[in-house]
C-alpha cells in the first residue's frame, strides 16, 4: 500500500486493492434465481451511485467540511443502502424463497429470510 498526501500535507495510506468477484460458476448453497438483466443494471446503477456518494464523504472529511453537512450526506447513504436493501429482499422472497417452498424447501428458506429481516430491524 502506498501513502497518499492528504490537502493539510498529512499522509493517509492508499485504499487496499478490490478483492476479485467471487467465482460465478460457484454453486450456491441453493438454487439461484437470475435476475433480469434491466434487474442487475438497476442495482449496479444504484450501487455506482452509492459509492459515489461515499467517495464525497471521504473528500469532505479530508477537506475538514462542517460536521453536519458530512452528517446529513451519511444519512443520505444509509437511506440509499436501505433502498438497495428493500430491492434485494424483495427479489429474494419473490424469486429465491418462492422457488424454495415450491419445491419443498421453503421452511429453511424462510427461516434464512426472516434472520435477514432481522438484522435490518436493529
Amino acid at each position: 500500500m502506498r501513502a497518499m498526501p492528504r490537502a493539510d500535507g498529512s499522509v493517509r495510506a492508499a485504499k487496499p486493492a478490490r478483492m476479485p468477484p467471487a467465482r460465478r460458476d460457484a454453486t450456491p448453497a441453493h438454487p439461484r434465481v437470475a435476475r433480469t438483466p434491466g434487474g442487475t443494471a438497476a442495482l449496479t446503477k444504484r450501487l455506482n451511485r452509492i459509492e459515489g456518494q461515499v467517495r464525497g464523504i471521504a473528500r469532505m472529511v479530508d477537506e475538514d467540511r462542517y460536521c453536519v453537512d458530512i452528517l446529513t450526506q451519511v444519512s443520505a447513504v444509509q437511506s440509499a443502502l436501505d433502498a438497495l436493501a428493500r430491492a434485494l429482499l424483495e427479489h429474494h422472497l419473490h424469486g429465491c424463497v418462492q422457488h424454495a417452498v415450491r419445491s419443498g424447501d421453503g421452511d429453511r428458506a424462510i427461516a434464512e429470510a426472516l434472520a435477514v429481516i432481522r438484522k435490518f430491524g436493529r
